[in-house]
């Protein structure tokens, strides 16, 4: 039974539903303003389904729309658009010696741009984000180079690697006298101790003057005999205070007992040529660039 009447409390005219005896349905319909909007909406949404890609079907696909757009599509397009724009720079890099790049200051900006995006992926994990090194990975900040920091130097080390198994790699490496038998443990301690003096920091006298010796035998022929080492065969300076594996003791005693020998990756065919030069750029910039 239904029985429509003005609510005594709201004012408002009841529906005329009535549950349980005594609760009634108020007559409250939805705001005029409200409706349009949802109206609205589905007919936006109808012309949506018409003109724009919008339903999955069975196959995989979707429907097209009338316009046949897509993000995708767009995205495709403004990429091809940043390539295009991007083309006359990559042109001139390639035909520009890494040497030289650095001096071009129409080139320089878009150049240190991309060599510190490519160093953040490529190098950061190894180097660190502002190139700083770690234990057994070198600061290319501190001017202090096995193999040279020219543009050029730099260039040919990202190319192929350290010890990398490419066939133009910088591949000489320190021999592990101690793994091999070349020096006795004792031996090995005072080499340390002479190699530490060079800086100025051995402990012990005697031991140092007994390693000179036999430092002149084994290490002169790389280190040179003042232990300033040599770029073309990736000897480091000893006389700098600045160690790749440490410079405490246990550290040097440890480098001359193992040889060491770490690896750099080659990045030829992994980086385009122009991407090699950027980032040979961007690392002689870093502030350590001879």
């Amino acid at each position: 039974m239904t029985e429509k009447h003005v609510d005594s409390v709201t004012g408002v005219e009841t529906t005329g539903h009535v549950w349980d005896g005594d609760l009634r349905e108020l007559n409250k319909p939805l705001p005029r303003w409200w409706l349009y909007v949802l109206y609205a909406c589905i007919v936006w949404s109808i012309g949506y389904w018409v003109f724009y890609p919008a339903w999955p079907v069975v196959n995989g696909d979707y429907t097209k729309g009338m316009f046949d757009y897509s993000q995708r599509g767009e995205v495709s397009k403004e990429v091809a658009a940043a390539k295009a724009a991007q083309s006359k720079y990559f042109e001139q890099i390639a035909a520009t010696p890494v040497g030289e790049i650095t001096k071009n200051e129409e080139l320089l900006p878009f150049v240190m741009a991309g060599g510190a995006a490519v160093f953040g992926d490529r190098c950061g994990p190894c180097h660190g984000k502002g190139g700083g090194g770690a234990v057994g990975y070198p600061n290319l900040n501190d001017d202090d180079w096995l193999w040279g920091g020219t543009p050029e130097a730099i260039q040919q080390t990202i190319t192929h690697g350290i010890r990398s198994g490419d066939p133009e790699a910088r591949d000489m490496a320190m021999p592990r006298f101690g793994l091999d038998g070349v020096l006795k443990p004792a031996e090995i301690a005072d080499t340390a101790q002479y190699v530490l003096s060079l800086s100025g920091h051995s402990t012990d006298a005697a031991a140092a003057e007994r390693g000179k010796t036999i430092f002149a035998d084994n290490c002169v022929a790389c280190h040179g005999e003042e232990g300033k080492g040599n770029q073309d065969m990736g000897a480091p300076n000893l006389t700098d205070g600045i160690w790749l594996y440490g410079g405490k003791l246990a550290d040097i005693e440890k480098t001359i007992e193992t040889g060491r020998g770490g690896v750099m990756p080659y990045w030829t065919g992994r980086l385009d040529p122009v991407t090699i030069k950027m980032l040979a750029a961007y690392v002689h910039s870093l502030g350590g660039g001879q």
